[in-house]
């Protein structure tokens, strides 16, 4: 009886890594600029984090600056005005991701539906352009519509309706923020999420065209589901990165609604620890939120893993 023997394909040949950089040299060398800069701004300043434990004193430096543990911290700890800053900042950054994260989802959704491409284009540049403008000008633009002397209450005055200055009222400042957020940066959040729909493939809709299935349908279906990968992970991106709500947009707002309703961690840092020259009160609040913040985006990305998803990178 005779026997047919299958032969396995043989695996291809692993290459070792001197084949690979040099199959990779341009790729690698147009990465160096950008990993010189992360190693720059975001690396060596580690090294400070030491003045945390320290009553640091920049005339002696680091090196001999008194040692003191975790003084800073139980003093850190024992303020209400870092306690307030956190709230603030633990609320604001809530309000942010309710109202502000859906936005470029959603944006992206309706500029995929457009069915010219010089329109979609022209949108794109139009809610892309605000990203580029400077924290002080956006502010400036929304207090010439919604200050004291702006637009809204110049439109008010005509109908004798009063006022409302909204740029100094701070019980619609987390509002007020949001929105400038929104404004100024939910276009150019819409980038990640046109490449993933760009990825998504055409004959899928066909397909389901053919059944029968309307353009609800075929978001609910097709569309979403190939945007919960990326979906996952700018929200897992977005928890990590939740204590940090812009501190130029509040610095700049700061004065004008009061340091109860503005206050967040990094103006707390820059006013009570740069400012007053207590470098080492300000580091401990840096080093906390940083703490906190790998912390969230731990459990987050746990919480990507839950659902399926790969997260910031696979189980």
């Amino acid at each position: 009886m005779n026997t047919a023997v299958t032969r396995r394909a043989a695996p291809p040949p692993r290459r070792n890594w001197r084949f690979r950089l040099r199959r990779d040299r341009s790729l690698l060398l147009m990465t160096v600029p950008a990993i010189v800069l992360v190693i720059a701004f975001n690396y060596v300043p580690l090294f400070g984090l030491v003045t945390a434990f320290q009553e640091y004193d920049p005339l002696v430096g680091v090196r001999y600056s008194e040692w003191v543990g975790l003084d800073q911290f139980s003093r850190l700890f024992d303020d209400p005005l870092f306690w307030g800053a956190l709230k603030n900042t633990l609320y604001l950054s809530f309000v942010q991701l309710i109202l502000f994260f859906p936005i470029p989802i959603a944006l992206a959704l309706l500029l995929n539906s457009v069915l010219s491409e010089r329109l979609r284009n022209f949108i794109q540049s139009v809610v892309y352009l605000p990203h580029f403008f400077s924290w002080v000008l956006a502010v400036t633009i929304f207090q010439q519509m919604l200050g004291g002397a702006g637009a809204l209450n110049q439109f008010l005055r005509s109908h004798d309706l009063g006022t409302w200055d909204v740029m100094t009222d701070p019980h619609t400042f987390a509002l007020l923020v949001t929105s400038q957020a929104i404004w100024k940066e939910a276009g150019w959040g819409i980038i990640v999420f046109l490449a993933a729909l760009a990825a998504i493939n055409t004959e899928q809709y066909e397909a389901a065209a053919v059944d029968g299935a309307g353009r609800f349908r075929r978001m609910w279906h097709i569309t979403l589901p190939g945007l919960r990968g990326v979906i996952m992970l700018m929200l897992v991106l977005r928890l990590g990165n939740a204590l940090t709500v812009g501190f130029e947009q509040f610095l700049v707002q700061r004065e004008a609604v009061g340091h109860d309703a503005a206050d967040v961690l990094d103006t707390f840092s820059f006013y009570y620890g740069i400012a007053t020259g207590n470098y080492s009160y300000g580091a401990a609040a840096g080093l906390f939120k940083s703490v906190i913040s790998l912390l969230l985006i731990w459990g987050a990305n746990r919480l990507a893993h839950a659902f399926g998803e790969d997260g910031l990178y696979r189980k």
